[in-house]
């Protein structure tokens, strides 16, 4: 189990991200990123802070700290120059925060996030063929999200995600102790968005290939 977007007090999570990592290694899990909100203003603190605090907690814990961000309500035309400079700060995540149907994103962010190369587009909402097309050229990670609010699209993303043969990947968005979900919860959201329970299986072991060359870094 392994979890790409998550928060802590960094931003808007209520966790440090000692504990944060804690309670989801008594979950079993793998690897977890954090991957707090970020625009210019707090950037270098955000990626630097975790950045920082990986290196301790990654040689006494079992579960893999990945240092990331989540570039939140950036400008669309800010976002490639932001991955950049998140990548040059250490990041080994960057999500983008995608095109929302429950917040007031600014339409063409889900465009440029994915010709930005980020690595995850998070809860990208209404999310057009094209661009999803796009995200499979790219390598980009479309998200299906265990969120409230977030998770209402996770049906169509899905479909167009899979009519465009695009990579997709489950995340809690875990912003409190409550957000984490176990294995079994996080298939059933897989499974809730129309996905078979096989697809489910592979979105795992496809996005784990991934994510193990990072932990072995």
């Amino acid at each position: 189990m392994f979890d790409l977007h998550c928060h802590c007090f960094l931003s808007d999570g209520e966790l440090l991200p000692s504990e944060l990592v804690r309670r989801v290694e008594v979950m079993g899990y793998r690897a977890v990123a954090i991957t707090d909100h970020a625009d210019a203003s707090n950037l270098e603190h955000v990626v630097s802070s975790i950045v920082r605090v990986a290196a301790d907690i990654n040689r006494m814990s079992g579960t893999r700290l990945l240092p990331g961000v989540e570039l939140t309500h950036v400008h669309p035309e800010l976002i490639a120059r932001l991955t950049d400079d998140a990548r040059r700060l250490g990041a080994l995540i960057v999500v983008c925060h995608g095109e929302t149907i429950v917040e007031p994103v600014r339409p063409g962010t889900n465009r440029a996030a994915i010709e930005a190369s980020v690595d995850i587009l998070s809860h990208p909402g209404l999310l057009d063929p094209e661009d999803a097309r796009r995200a499979a050229e790219k390598g980009v990670l479309l998200e299906i999200s265990g969120r409230k609010g977030h998770c209402l699209t996770n049906g169509h993303v899905a479909e167009v995600a899979r009519a465009a043969k695009a990579r997709l990947v489950i995340n809690s968005d875990a912003h409190a102790p409550g957000d984490f979900m176990t294995a079994g919860h996080a298939r059933r959201v897989g499974m809730g968005a129309g996905l078979s329970g096989e697809e489910v299986d592979r979105i795992y072991e496809d996005v784990w290939k991934g994510i193990s060359r990072l932990c072995e870094g």
